[in-house]
């Protein structure tokens, strides 16, 4: 049966909640007494979904209430000394003479990270069993309250919820997103992770014995790929009802669908034979290629209808030199082209693919510092990529994601999860979210979100489904 995702779910029982702070703020990296200033760069998604990710395992502790809740809890406050952002609230600074206004963390007096605890009648394999993601998997995330980044004024920054279901558990993490993009949410719980494993039931932890491999650096960076407080960032409004946005794209379907090594080795393969190139072409580009012409032939549309692709792209490996993965914020630029539906279907994958390849090329140490650039000289806030106003068919698809994250590596102490699943966040007709497979060894887990009809023609579609499982 074909769920609606944004249909009425099945009510989750909420067990308990708190607020959990930093045991010893600022000991790691020196939270400051100052606003931790937000660019530019960050506030883009300030009017969209903060982030939502989470791990599904099929092992649930027999001491969860006693020992791995409290032991988690202990986890959080632990990480929150290094990754202090998450601790604070969202404020604004108007200044009215110039009709601008800038955003800061105030890192001292935030409520700290929201922990739930909350139970649900479902087992592992009603999640896992589902064609499409299961409905229920939103209130696995903040209760499947909905926000938007902004009301990071009133609402916490970070959310952790630890759901208990009859034989196993989900852990959701919700994290603003403009304080964070992909790379540092996972390099966050894969921290919280590491952290965990450390406390093993211990009662009392000395905060000098808990260590982390990777601290993170939360250094303001510029355009020109200088350090320093440099000038506040401004953007043009100065009321909150000037940018604020909340976008409801109708019945929508969400499935994952899985590409294994060797479907990706093929893809590549036949992706740079027809453009006549030697692995210039890469498997993300040929997956994303096939994605593209899959979902517009799936549309039915018109030839002459002009399809979108944007893809959005770590900004740190692209600079030079590059800049730290553990750079801790919202870092990354968005690659776009447009071609016609007509030439997209009959010219092939190969040609889809060289199109990806040529705009990502684009993108390197000079092309990414040129829109760092215009970020800060033309600050703008991020409205829906596809938002269609005129009534024309919505005709794009968005890539976001990665298949480099290493989603399977943070355990808890549960073994390998089973599922990397999202919540309701950011859900638009178009897009998709790129995740490695749980088999590893190159495999990807696409989550593509459509429209229903366009769902049931893509399922149909007998070249897209040769390739996935």
């Amino acid at each position: 049966m074909v769920q609606n995702y944004y249909e009425e779910i099945p009510k989750i029982k909420l067990i308990s909640e708190c607020f959990v702070k930093p045991t010893h703020v600022g000991v790691a990296n020196g939270a400051p007494n100052e606003p931790h200033y937000l660019r530019t760069i960050d506030l883009i998604t300030l009017t969209v979904n903060p982030m939502q990710k989470g791990l599904l395992f099929d092992t649930k502790p027999h001491n969860l209430r006693s020992h791995f809740l409290p032991n988690l809890k202990k986890s959080l406050a632990f990480a929150l000394n290094h990754f202090y952002t998450l601790s604070g609230q969202l404020v604004t600074q108007k200044f009215p003479d110039e009709h601008a206004c800038c955003l800061y963390v105030d890192c001292n007096s935030g409520p700290g990270a929201r922990f739930i605890h909350a139970c649900v009648e479902y087992r592992v394999s009603d999640i896992v069993s589902s064609v499409d993601v299961h409905p229920i998997v939103a209130s696995f995330f903040d209760l499947g309250e909905k926000s938007i980044n902004s009301d990071g004024h009133t609402r916490p920054l970070l959310s952790v919820q630890v759901t208990e279901l009859l034989d196993g558990i989900f852990i959701g993490f919700t994290m603003n997103h403009c304080l964070a993009d992909g790379t540092s949410l996972w390099h966050f719980i894969s921290t919280l992770s590491e952290i965990f494993g450390q406390l093993n039931d211990q009662k009392e932890v000395n905060y000098d014995v808990v260590s982390i491999t990777k601290k993170p650096i939360f250094k303001t960076l510029f355009f020109d790929h200088e350090y320093g407080p440099g000038p506040i960032p401004k953007l043009p409004y100065v009321e909150p009802n000037e940018f604020k946005f909340r976008y409801d794209p109708g019945p929508l379907r969400v499935r994952i669908f899985h590409f294994s090594s060797k479907s990706i080795s093929m893809l590549k393969a036949q992706a740079n034979e027809e453009c006549g190139l030697h692995n210039n072409i890469s498997s993300f580009q040929a997956l994303c290629g096939l994605m593209w012409r899959s979902i517009t032939r799936s549309r039915n549309l018109r030839p002459d209808y002009e399809v979108k692709f944007a893809v959005a792209i770590n900004a740190r490996p692209r600079l030079d030199p590059p800049l730290s993965p553990e750079y801790f914020r919202s870092f990354y630029v968005t690659a776009k082209c447009v071609y016609k539906a007509g030439d997209l279907l009959s010219n092939g994958l190969g040609q889809a693919a060289l199109l990806i390849n040529q705009i990502i090329k684009m993108y390197d140490d000079e092309g990414t510092r040129r829109v760092l650039k215009q970020y800060e000289e033309q600050p703008s806030i991020h409205r829906p990529v596809f938002n269609s106003s005129n009534g024309n068919p919505k005709a794009g698809i968005f890539i976001a994601g990665s298949s480099k994250f290493d989603t399977y590596g943070p355990e808890f102490g549960l073994g390998r999860a089973i599922a990397v699943l999202g919540g309701y966040v950011n859900m638009d007709d178009g897009k998709l979210v790129m995740n490695p497979g749980r088999d590893g060894d190159g495999s990807v887990d696409v989550e593509v979100v459509l429209k229903p009809e366009t769902m049931n023609a893509l399922e149909l579609d007998e070249e897209f489904m040769s390739f996935t499982t």
